[in-house]
Formats: C-alpha cells, structure tokens, sequence
C-alpha cells in the first residue's frame, strides 16, 4: 500500500524510533509498504518515521544512480534495527533533498565512510562497511530513526532563510505529486 508521507513539522519525524521486535507481526507489511510509497515519491531511500511509523526500519534502491556512482548498482536494500559507526574523519559536501522536505535541496557535509551493523529482513545481523554515495543515502536514512533531518546541518542564517519555507511545508502548502499526512490533524 502506497502510505501517506509525514512532512516538516510531523512529530514522528523528531522522534528517536523504536527498536523492531523480531516478532513483531506488522515488519514484512510495513517493509513492503515502504517500497511502494517509495517508489510512489520517486525516492531513493524511505525510513519509517517518514510514513509517520516510529520504528527503527529503512529501505533504499539506489541503483538508479548507478551510472553516475557505479558501486551503487544493485544496491538495494531494507535496514532493520540498524546502529551506525562513523570510520572516517574525511567529510564530503553534497547537494540532498528529502521527500519530508519537498522542494528543498541544499548542500550537507556528511562523513564519506561508515559502519552499519543491522539486520536483514530474515532478522540476520549484518556489519558492512560503506563510503561514498551509499554511505552518505544511508546516514540520511538513519538521521530519520534519531529524529533528525538535513536540514538541521544547515547553518543558522541557511535555516533562517528556509523558514517561510519550512513553515509552508509544515502547513501542507507544497504541490507535490504524493500524499502528506496533513499536520494539523496530528495530536
């Protein structure tokens, strides 16, 4: 099922998510929710919070870039419960968006390699290393399970720009082609 998307201003998205049960009945539904809406908003990555579920899960396909970043080819993947480890000292800049933030593209500095120990869908534990392109989507996904998002590494004059912006957006005003939960319904 193609979810309604949870934008600026959602609660959801300021909140630390919660651990997923390995029994927890609803996971293979949510996960394959999470591809739909996905690929609905033409996005890369989609976490939890985002569709307004506040549990540690992520999905990413990133195998659209693969020309541009060829190890991204077949990189597709659901991140269960994951715990991120950042390895590098080195720092990129690069342009990001987010589907909670429609509309809004600015430049991020993120760490360019990391360590993600997770599970998979069978409940597998899994510890890989990531650089680059994939190490950057992930650090995006993951920010969504600790509450945070791009555009809180903007600096304070950048931010203070964005908030007419940002206000629209928390307001529903943004013409978007997916759904938003609108945000003065939520409690």
């Amino acid at each position: 099922m193609i979810l309604p998307v949870a934008v600026y201003g959602h609660p959801t998205l300021r909140e630390v998510a919660a651990t997923i049960s390995k029994n927890d009945p609803n996971i293979k539904t949510l996960i394959k929710d999470l591809w739909s809406t996905m690929y609905r908003t033409d996005g890369i990555g989609l976490a939890a919070p985002q569709v307004a579920k506040s549990v540690r899960v992520f999905v990413i396909d990133a195998d659209v870039f693969k020309d541009e970043y060829p190890e991204l080819k077949g990189f597709k993947r659901v991140f269960i419960n994951p715990q991120l480890k950042v390895l590098s000292g080195k720092s990129v800049w690069m342009n990001e968006g987010c589907i909670s933030i429609p509309s809004i593209n600015k430049q991020v500095k993120r760490p360019d390699r990391i360590e993600l120990s997770y599970q998979d869908e069978e409940f597998n534990t899994i510890r890989e290393v990531f650089e680059g392109m994939a190490a950057r989507i992930i650090q995006h996904e993951y920010d969504h399970l600790e509450g945070k998002l791009f555009v809180d590494y903007l600096n304070p004059v950048s931010k203070l720009l964005l908030n007419r912006k940002l206000k629209a957006i928390s307001a529903g005003k943004v013409n978007i082609g997916y759904k938003i939960i609108d945000n003065t319904l939520v409690d």
